[in-house]
């Protein structure tokens, strides 16, 4: 029986020429992430006991989710993943400045390239897969075990396949697509997840990284996309060279394999407080008021999510009572969206245009509600607490719905506006 695009990936790091679901192998990992957070947050001394770093050239530290630090405890921080990182050597260190979203700075600057193994002190690293390779996130102890020794252990699961076919409709997105996936299908606990079929074509890869990075809502192990001509064509436009491409086998052997039309999909939304088996469509809570639109995170904040929202709301403004709260998920797309015009025609609309950040998205700063509040956004989670208060409402959706309600204040068919 062949293997799929996960266990190939497992296979090749671990050395061995074949790997089958319920294997325990031990892989040498290409890229040891982690983030700021990770320095700052209560318990976690794991790194501080590291005398020495066998692999420094693997580790990576970039500041995203309290950037500029917003409370001393933050900056303290700083301070020590910037001590870490000198003490150890550990040249890929992304500071204020060069910051941005953690996924989306590792795609930027080449981490995330096809065939690659990558361990991040993050939930959602299984964006990256979006690029053809295997991520997932990892405990502390795990990220700082594989800074010093290399490799780490991971079990095989059981793949789950969706197979595509046809395009997603204008303004429906590859968000529509996975909280569709989500409400339909589910959750995928001790699963990876990959996707196939000739519907692949017409999914452009930031549609992909957010499919990708919203897998980890679902409790997927990896979730990995194949490398396909609009991938190629996105490396070679970036200059990515040195990297070894994954295809499944046409003998893979799938625990399950679910086919999609992507035509049939249509704007969907995620209810609170919850993602698996808690999405419908849109259309069945049309008129909800929304006292915040928020449009950004590792899921969406592209540049293309941008210039969608600034060609929706152009000539517009945002509905009386209902805020709308834009953050670029780099620097790059932050200079990129300046440079094209797209901040200013969000900011002429009253949009409140952020510094690239989580913020919100995990609670921490820039965007928080306050309680009898109704929050739509792009961001990747929304359980009772995660955005301020637990007495609000978060509700996920694409960047299309999410700029239908800024400009309307209520739930509203992006194909609508």
């Amino acid at each position: 029986m062949g293997m799929t695009m996960t266990e190939k990936i497992l296979a090749a790091h671990a050395g061995r020429r074949s790997v089958a679901p319920c294997d325990i192998v031990e892989c040498e990992v290409d890229w040891a992430v982690v983030h700021d957070i990770f320095f700052s947050v209560d318990g976690n001394f794991d790194y501080k006991r590291v005398r020495k770093l066998g692999f420094p050239e693997k580790s990576v530290i970039l500041f995203d989710h309290a950037v500029p630090a917003p409370t001393a405890k933050d900056a303290a921080g700083m301070v020590s993943a910037r001590s870490f990182a000198e003490k150890h050597g550990i040249r890929n260190l992304f500071d204020v400045g060069r910051h941005g979203v953690i996924h989306q700075l590792l795609a930027e600057e080449g981490f995330d390239r096809p065939g690659v193994l990558i361990a991040g002190g993050d939930s959602h690293t299984c964006a990256a897969g979006a690029f053809n390779c295997a991520a997932r996130g990892l405990g502390p102890a795990d990220i700082v075990f594989i800074m010093c020794k290399g490799y780490n252990w991971y079990q095989v699961s059981p793949t789950l396949l969706y197979r595509f076919s046809g395009a997603l409709p204008g303004r429906v997105m590859g968000k529509d697509l996975f909280l569709y996936i989500a409400g339909v299908y589910g959750d995928a606990t001790n699963m990876n997840v990959e996707f196939g079929g000739d519907g692949l074509a017409s999914l452009p890869i930031h549609e992909r990284q957010s499919i990708a990075t919203m897998c980890a809502e679902i409790n997927a192990e990896f979730a990995v996309f194949p490398y396909d001509e609009a991938l190629e064509a996105d490396l070679a436009a970036r200059g990515i060279q040195d990297y070894k491409p994954v295809a499944p086998d046409a003998d893979a052997a799938y625990a399950r394999v679910c086919d999609i039309d992507l035509s049939e999909i249509e704007p969907y939304i995620a209810l609170p407080h919850s993602i698996p088996g808690n999405c419908v469509p849109l259309r069945e809570r049309r008129g909800l008021p929304v006292q915040q639109a928020l449009l950004g995170s590792c899921s969406n904040g592209r540049l293309e999510d941008i210039a969608l929202a600034a060609e929706m709301i152009k000539g517009k403004k945002v509905a009386p009572g209902t805020r709308f709260v834009v953050t670029p998920a780099s620097q790059r797309i932050w200079l990129d969206a300046l440079r094209a015009g797209y901040l200013e025609t969000l900011v002429e609309a009253n949009a409140v245009v952020t510094n690239p950040s989580c913020g919100a998205c995990y609670g921490g700063h820039l965007g928080l509600l306050g309680p009898g509040e109704r929050c739509l956004s792009t961001t990747t989670r929304n359980f009772k607490g995660r955005m301020g208060s637990a007495e609000a409402e978060v509700m996920l959706a694409s960047p299309a719905s999410v700029t239908a309600a800024a400009i309307t204040g209520v739930l509203t068919d992006p194909r609508e506006i």
